[in-house]
């Protein structure tokens, strides 16, 4: 029985049919060489430089991910002698990948798709992520995963933008009383700072509550009245001692709130956008929305969350947290209680101010 020749030999028997044209011969003798080894880096990039020569764009592609997958488990400096190869591999890989996107707008224009069709081809492409409910401290099962709803399905939504400019108006009055804002982020020195960032303790998020873990902030909703009582039929999230918030919320120009997941899914978030000087938005999932003064925001923030305010003056929007509507009254009694329950357990509530 004749036994076959070495992968070092079969490999160059390879290279020399690549170099002389016989594809065929090259890309069979580096497939037994692969079946031996799977994870040999210079077979897979020939490999994928034959079939690319042949044509073969779909095997191709195939081989220059595998190239690039070996290349990364393999960690540490790469050879030189691979290098060329590689850069070759990506750059290949993204020419093939344009070329699909441009078959799939041509049999779907982009023009023509809904916006969720077009965010499921974005992700087909590798363009964008699957970004999926991440809450930090308690997870509700088979809750739909939307990340912005449309605010057009909240019968109290009108209502509410319509008093815009009555609650500008006394957001401007706060925002003459420069001690009127603390940092949203407020710093515990009784508890380790393991996942602390630039915004805790600053002010450049900060916040005028008026109402704070479950409470009214009297004080302030004394000096807000219109505000305040605009909230007296919303269906805010009631759990004793840990939830509404409801708060003017400020970023100065420039600041950045870092992507993040929320605390809990059983909850939305909601934004009135009351002062928007220039540039500033929110990017939920792997949609961005940039806000605009009067129109309202809802979002699911246990889907990673982040914002900045690009403009050149400060940015204000009226924060709030409502129940899920697709929670039954039941549900929301449920959660009530053992939200309530755990937090009495612990000694801490699951849910404070973020």
């Amino acid at each position: 029985m004749t036994s076959l020749p070495t992968l070092d030999a079969r490999k160059q028997a390879a290279f020399n049919h690549a170099r002389d044209g016989q594809l065929a011969d090259a890309e069979s003798t580096l497939q037994s060489v692969l079946r031996e080894s799977p994870r040999d880096l210079g077979a897979l990039l020939l490999l994928g430089d034959v079939q690319h020569a042949a044509g073969k764009t779909q095997d191709a592609s195939r081989a220059y991910g595998g190239a690039m997958q070996v290349a990364q488990m393999q960690g540490g400096p790469m050879p030189d002698i691979f290098k060329p190869g590689l850069q070759r591999a990506a750059a290949r890989l993204g020419e093939y990948a344009r070329q699909y996107e441009s078959f799939i707008a041509a049999q779907i224009p982009p023009e023509s798709r809904s916006p969720r069709f077009d965010q499921s081809v974005d992700i087909l492409l590798g363009k964008a992520q699957i970004h999926l409910q991440q809450p930090t401290k308690y997870y509700f099962p088979a809750l739909p995963q939307i990340q912005f709803y449309d605010r057009s399905d909240f019968d109290w939504a009108p209502a509410l933008e319509a008093q815009t400019h009555a609650i500008q108006q006394e957001l401007r009055a706060v925002l003459a009383d420069h001690a009127a804002f603390r940092p949203y982020l407020e710093r515990d020195e009784s508890k380790p700072h393991v996942k602390s960032h630039d915004l805790v303790g600053n002010d450049d998020w900060s916040a005028f509550y008026l109402w704070k873990d479950g409470a009214r902030v009297e004080e302030n909703c004394a000096r807000c009245p219109v505000t305040a009582a605009a909230f007296d039929t919303l269906p805010l999230d009631y759990l004793p001692g840990q939830a509404p918030s409801v708060l003017f919320s400020l970023l100065k120009p420039g600041a950045a709130i870092p992507p993040h997941h929320g605390l809990i899914n059983t909850r939305l978030i909601c934004h009135l956008p009351l002062l928007v000087p220039g540039p500033a938005w929110l990017r939920v999932g792997n949609q961005t929305h940039h806000w605009k003064e009067g129109e309202l925001v809802i979002f699911d923030d246990s889907v990673e969350h982040e914002a900045k305010n690009e403009a050149s003056e400060t940015r204000v929007v009226l924060l709030f947290d409502i129940w899920r509507p697709e929670l039954s009254l039941q549900e929301r009694e449920e959660v009530t209680r053992l939200l309530g329950a755990i937090a009495q357990y612990s000694g801490e509530a699951v849910i404070s101010g973020n």
